[in-house]
């Protein structure tokens, strides 16, 4: 029988401080003993789902940290984990709690520099390679780092690695150890996606991730009986909290999608009830739907009152939502006018904010609130926010990181005396204490003028007049601010009419600009930005100062009598 710690609390009600709540590696015991048959996980393969119950995940974590622990690992010793989602991603996450080692996830799509840097920064001694778009990039950094122990799972685009995790788990025996994590020990460095530099380490301990997945849970009203989906990287901390952490800690099945093409059907076998997504998703959704029944023909039909009502069945049905009872929205901004097309055919979307070093856990417009669309919502139960005298965001709790790995300069700009963090955002908050984001610090740019840009509110309101598939302004240097966008390709895309529509939105935002914010050029960009040509973070943010560096002699020679260019 599994048995969890039995000198460690295992009551989850108690919200008195950090102790109180038990960290995920006893959860996965305690759930093992109460309720061993239950379906934990469920995995796609071939259109079916493969089912793991408690009693086998918890089964198959104490083998493998027995394997690692074979393989001459000892208690904090790293080991990096590079994997989309999938069932074993839980399963080793888990087994590295269990054998009192420090995990580092990665992300999938990371190119070799950025594997290699957060692999050799962490010291990580193992690397678990796993289900993966493209291995390439991983097979490189293993061919070139002999020392590294590698493990694959079982999967054909996994990389070529010395050890299998079937056969590791198959050879060994449940470890009986029970390691004790109190609150301060370290569990987890997550590395940070770099929108402006090299990804930061940031230290996650166990006290803090339990206390910020059950102030979730507890705010939420998780319970069992819910179902999650998980399919966000899971090498992001939003995932790894309100996905991987909601799941452990309240003992919630969790399904994993077969592949991107498969991806609504996936989401239809499991009609989660809980279901988080970015603004790109969110916006691709939107935009597969206007495809299929054009807005004009949309707003018709919701004006019907019986019709109404089907209208919105359908087309929540269409997407697997149907009995999704909490969406969710966060890791980059995303538009008001998005959020508000959603509330009008009945999908209600949460907007959270948060970051890596406050475990995703901050503010949240729960319960949701439509004339509070536009905010991020309020600070969460146990979360404190302030608004400091340059306007940034500061947030306080329990739920915060430890500090940078290796280094403490950056640590200790991270927290002012009284414990306050710098979130790096500027904000303000109203008087019901909802609080709006107004962009990045380091994304106001400053023109050759003089005269400092913020970009965000910029974009948000441009995304609210016109279909585009991504934008940014950049302006840095530049005697104007100009727009990059990338147009969205509809059926029957007519360029020119696409230009006059776009020259109309242009003069109608710059009635509403200050002079030196107004937008003396458009550039059409040709080539969709992407991870893989360095423009997009892992999360799917854009990496302005990118833009900024590859446009400025563009934006610095644009001919005077053109609003529009395609590149």
């Amino acid at each position: 029988m599994i048995q969890p710690n039995q000198s460690s609390p295992n009551n989850l009600t108690d919200n008195v401080g950090l102790s109180s709540h038990a960290p995920a590696s006893e959860m996965i015991l305690k759930w093992a003993q109460e309720r061993p048959n239950d379906i934990y996980l469920k995995q796609i393969i071939n259109r079916q789902f493969v089912e793991y119950t408690y009693a086998d995940v918890a089964d198959q974590a104490l083998k493998l940290a027995t394997a690692l622990k074979n393989l001459g690992l000892s208690p904090g010793d790293r080991v990096a984990l590079v994997s989309k989602n999938c069932a074993e991603w839980f399963i080793c996450d888990l087994a590295i709690m269990l054998g009192d080692f420090v995990s580092v996830p990665i992300f999938p799509t990371a190119g070799a520099d950025t594997i290699e840097y957060c692999l050799s920064h962490s010291e990580s001694k193992v690397l678990i390679g796993g289900k993966l778009d493209d291995a390439k990039a991983t097979q490189q950094v293993i061919d070139g780092m002999p020392d590294l122990i590698t493990i694959s799972m079982a999967y054909d685009t996994a990389p070529q690695c010395r050890h299998t995790l079937n056969a590791l788990i198959d050879e060994s025996e449940p470890s009986e150890a029970r390691p004790q994590h109190h609150d301060d020990k370290l569990m987890s460095i997550v590395y940070t996606s770099g929108t402006s530099g090299l990804p930061k380490g940031a230290m996650l301990t166990y006290g803090a991730f339990a206390w910020s997945v059950q102030q979730l849970i507890d705010h939420i009203q998780i319970k069992q009986g819910d179902r999650l989906f998980s399919y966000l990287p899971l090498a992001h901390i939003t995932e790894r909290v309100y996905i991987f952490g909601s799941s452990i800690m309240g003992g919630i099945q969790t399904a994993f999608p077969e592949s991107l093409d498969t991806f609504i059907e996936d989401v239809k076998m499991q009609r989660p009830t809980l279901f988080i997504s970015v603004p790109r998703l969110w916006t691709l959704f939107q935009q597969r739907i206007q495809d299929k029944l054009p807005q004009k023909k949309l707003n018709i039909l919701l004006k019907i009152p019986f019709i109404n009502t089907l209208i919105k069945k359908k087309l929540i049905e269409g997407l697997g939502l149907d009995q999704a009872r909490v969406l969710g929205c966060g890791s980059a901004p995303v538009s008001p006018a998005l959020l508000s097309w959603y509330h009008s055919v009945g999908l209600n979307i949460t907007e959270a904010w948060g970051m890596t070093e406050s475990f995703a856990y901050s503010t949240l417009n729960y319960p949701f609130r439509a004339d509070k669309i536009g905010t991020v919502g309020n600070a969460g139960p146990g979360i404190e926010l302030k608004i400091a005298a340059d306007e940034e965001i500061m947030v306080r709790g329990l739920g915060l990181f430890s500090g940078y790995y290796k280094n403490d300069e950056a640590t200790q700009e991270s927290f002012n005396d009284e414990g306050w963090l710098h979130t790096g955002d500027i904000g303000t908050i109203d008087d019901e204490g909802y609080l709006t984001i107004q962009g990045r610090k380091k994304d106001t740019f400053k023109t050759a003028k003089g005269k400092f840009v913020a970009p965000v509110p910029i974009e948000k309101k441009l995304f609210e007049y016109s279909r585009v598939e991504m934008m940014c302004l950049i302006g840095s240097g530049l005697p104007t601010p100009i727009l990059l966008i990338v147009p969205h390709e509809f059926p029957n895309f007519d360029q020119d009419r696409y230009e006059r529509t776009t020259v109309r939105i242009i003069e109608r935002m710059n009635t509403k600009l200050e002079s030196h914010e107004q937008i003396k050029g458009v550039l059409m960009i040709k080539e969709p930005w992407s991870i893989e040509n360095g423009i997009l973070t892992p999360t799917l943010k854009i990496k302005r100062h990118v833009l900024e560096k590859k446009y400025h002699d563009v934006g610095a020679n644009w001919p005077r009598d053109k609003l529009v260019i395609w590149e």
